[in-house]
């Protein structure tokens, strides 16, 4: 399970440092992509295997699912943390997501979400308005 909020930053290469404790859920190797709500999305690849299972069982003669399936793979890239447990962010993606330096790294249950920190700081204090209501909302699913 991947918890907690890490601040690094994007360096000049484009690489950036993966959490030491998310690092030892990744193992070898995992799956970058584009996220929702404004994030990049880090999947290791059993996780990644467990979404293609749902996904498959979805016609394919929906648009919709043509187009989350095209977005989502097209911008997949399997990554390794190098020595210093770091990876290699795709231009592509930073600039989907608007990452140019300063990142927020969260941990989000069974994946990591990578979020420009404006972004997120933005986002975070939306939800955290509505962390009650939705919380009461959900009660009802969870049961």
């Amino acid at each position: 399970m991947f918890i907690g909020e890490y601040s690094h930053n994007l360096d000049a290469k484009g690489r950036l440092i993966i959490p030491s404790k998310f690092r030892e859920e990744l193992h070898a190797s995992f799956i970058l992509t584009r996220g929702l709500d404004g994030c990049l999305t880090i999947y290791s690849i059993g996780q990644w295997e467990k979404i293609f299972e749902e996904i498959n069982k979805l016609p394919d003669t929906k648009k919709a699912t043509r187009q989350y399936v095209r977005v989502l793979t097209s911008n997949a890239s399997e990554c390794m943390l190098d020595n210093q447990g770091r990876i290699l962010i795709p231009s592509n993606l930073s600039r989907a997501v608007g990452i140019e330096k300063e990142c927020v790294i969260v941990g989000a249950n069974d994946h990591i979400e990578i979020w420009n920190k404006a972004t997120w700081d933005n986002y975070f204090e939306e939800a955290s308005k509505n962390f009650e209501d939705v919380a009461e909302n959900l009660s009802d699913l969870i049961q």
